[in-house]
């Protein structure tokens, strides 16, 4: 668990931005977004998908990966008070290329109104290849019904989870978030 923050949508737009690989595709979980509930001795995903279900720990917006679903993908996905935003349910799927050792890179966005944004890119994608100048793609855009409640305090994360009782690892190149911080609570 790497976390910066904590940032509220109400001080000004949120931005986390990652490049990152892991080292095994087959057992492991990947989120990076934001996140209200964190417990930083006992970290907890903020999103899981298991079968063909995404569950929600508190309010989160990210991009997330987790070899417990039927179909494995990174999925955007956003999440109010551990329950699916209206257009959210059980992600949106990149379509990404997964292979282990391979570097993606996301960012998510949070709008001062609650808005957000998740952006991603893999090399393996036509859309993110050399040729194509490695853009990320817009996954999902969140700017309809439901949206993430303004005051309410997120810290930037990226995290990885073993699925098995293996070590695993993530190597990340770059980690970052930015945002009007509330110094209020920190």
């Amino acid at each position: 668990l790497i976390r910066s923050g904590p940032f509220a949508p109400r001080d000004g737009k949120m931005v986390t931005h990652a490049r990152f690989k892991y080292d095994a595709e087959t057992t492991i979980a990947v989120f990076h977004g934001f996140a209200d509930t964190l417990d930083r001795t006992t970290p907890v995903m903020p999103q899981e998908f298991a079968t063909a279900t995404m569950t929600y720990s508190g309010s989160s917006i990210g991009i997330s990966y987790d070899t417990d679903g039927t179909t494995d993908d990174f999925r955007a996905a956003m999440g109010v008070g551990s329950a699916a935003v209206s257009d959210s349910g059980n992600g949106t799927r990149a379509n990404a290329t997964l292979t282990a050792d391979r570097w993606f890179e996301s960012q998510v966005v949070v709008n001062e109104d609650g808005s957000a944004e998740v952006w991603f890119g893999d090399l393996g994608h036509p859309m993110s290849d050399a040729a194509a100048g490695n853009k990320l793609r817009l996954i999902k855009r969140f700017s309809t019904g439901t949206l993430l409640t303004v005051t309410t305090l997120f810290f930037a994360v990226i995290m990885v989870e073993t699925r098995t009782g293996a070590a695993s690892t993530i190597e990340i190149d770059y980690f970052g978030g930015e945002a009007g911080r509330d110094w209020r609570f920190s």
